[in-house]
C-alpha cells in the first residue's frame, strides 16, 4: 500500500494533490536559502504567537509550508510522498486536501493558544499526522475488513506520537492536534453509510 512503484510522471499524473504539495514545499524552501531574500520571507511567514496576536493572520498557514533545514524538510516530504498517495487516491483530491490543510491550520491554531507569546514554530508535520490520522480513521471503520491496514498504520502512530515526545524542539501541540483533527474529519469521510451514498450516487451516474 505504501511501497511507491511509480516512476516520476506516472507518480505526478496519479496523485496531483501530493505532487504539487511536494513541489511548492521545496520550492519555498529553496527561495527562502537564497542570499538576501531568504531570511526576510522566512521570517515574514514562520508562526510568532505575538504577530499573530497583533493581526498578521498569515502566521497561521504559512508556518506549514516552512521548514527549519533540510533534514526537516526531507524527513516531512518523504512522509508526505510515502503516505499521501494513498489517502488520495481512497478519499479523492478534495478531500485529501481539506485533510491537509485542515490539520495543519487546527495545529498552527493550537500552537498559538497553548503556548506562550513568545512561541515561534514551522513546518508540515501538524498536516502529515493529519494524514496519519485520516488512516486510523480507516483503520477505525475496516479493522476487521483490513487487518492489514491496521498492522501498518497503528505502529506507524504509535512511534511517531512516541518520537514526538522523546526528540527535542518538536511542536507536540501541532502533532497531536494535526493526529486528533484528521482522525475526525476521517471519521467523517470513511462513515460507512457515507461511503455506500457516494458508491450509489456514482453507479447512479454510470447508467
Amino acid at each position: 500500500m505504501f511501497i511507491r512503484r511509480e516512476n516520476f510522471k506516472q507518480y505526478i499524473k496519479s496523485y496531483p494533490v501530493v505532487s504539487t504539495l511536494l513541489a511548492l514545499n521545496i520550492l519555498i524552501f529553496i527561495v527562502t536559502s537564497l542570499p538576501i531574500i531568504g531570511e526576510p520571507l522566512f521570517n515574514k511567514g514562520i508562526g510568532f504567537n505575538l504577530l499573530i496576536s497583533e493581526g498578521e493572520y498569515w502566521r497561521l498557514v504559512t508556518p506549514m509550508f516552512l521548514h527549519a533545514s533540510v533534514i526537516h524538510l526531507l524527513f516531512n516530504m518523504f512522509s508526505l510522498y510515502l503516505f499521501g498517495p494513498e489517502l488520495e487516491h481512497i478519499a479523492g483530491k478534495a478531500r485529501f486536501l481539506t485533510v491537509y490543510m485542515l490539520s495543519g491550520l487546527v495545529g498552527t491554531i493550537a500552537s498559538y493558544f497553548l503556548h506562550e507569546w513568545n512561541y515561534m514554530h514551522v513546518g508540515a508535520s501538524g498536516a502529515i499526522f493529519g494524514i496519519l490520522g485520516a488512516f486510523g480513521a480507516l483503520v477505525y471503520y475496516t479493522k476487521h475488513i483490513m487487518p492489514q491496514l491496521k498492522q501498518v498504520i497503528v505502529p506507524l502512530i504509535v512511534i511517531g506520537v512516541i518520537m514526538t515526545f522523546v526528540q527535542s524542539n518538536i511542536n507536540a501541540t501541532a502533532h497531536i492536534s494535526g493526529l486528533i483533527t484528521g482522525f475526525i474529519v476521517g471519521l467523517s469521510y470513511f462513515h460507512p453509510k457515507r461511503i455506500a451514498a457516494w458508491k450509489k450516487r456514482k453507479n447512479s451516474h454510470l447508467k
